[in-house]
């Protein structure tokens, strides 16, 4: 375990040589099956000087298979996007497609 004071939890100083302290760590949830996960596909502009994106929230699991699932929308139709805060960004006004794409790939999605 690696000596960083900052990730101690509940103890600033300790006199006590024997003294071991907690370290925050951090906690890798599993990934829900797709037909379990619940996303929700909106267009947004908000912060984005105008131009408009599909976002999809919602996903619980893993930061990698939601990048995997990024992925996944990105190549079937052909556009860019990120990955931010939870959030799978698609660009474009593509929301029906995107909706087909989770459905076809058993995602339950609105």
């Amino acid at each position: 375990m690696k000596n960083d004071k900052k990730n101690r939890v509940d103890v600033v100083y300790s006199t006590n040589p024997n003294f071991s302290y907690e370290y925050e760590q951090e906690e890798e949830m599993d990934t829900l099956a797709p037909e379990k996960q619940n996303l929700r596909v909106t267009l947004d502009t908000k912060q984005r000087k105008g131009k408009v994106v599909t976002l999809i929230q919602g996903f619980i699991g893993t930061e990698d298979d939601l990048k995997e699932l990024s992925k996944l929308l990105k190549n079937k139709c052909g556009v860019g996007g990120s990955v931010k805060d939870g959030e799978i960004i698609i660009q474009g006004a593509i929301k029906e497609k995107v909706l087909t794409i989770l459905k076809d790939s058993k995602y339950r999605a609105k």
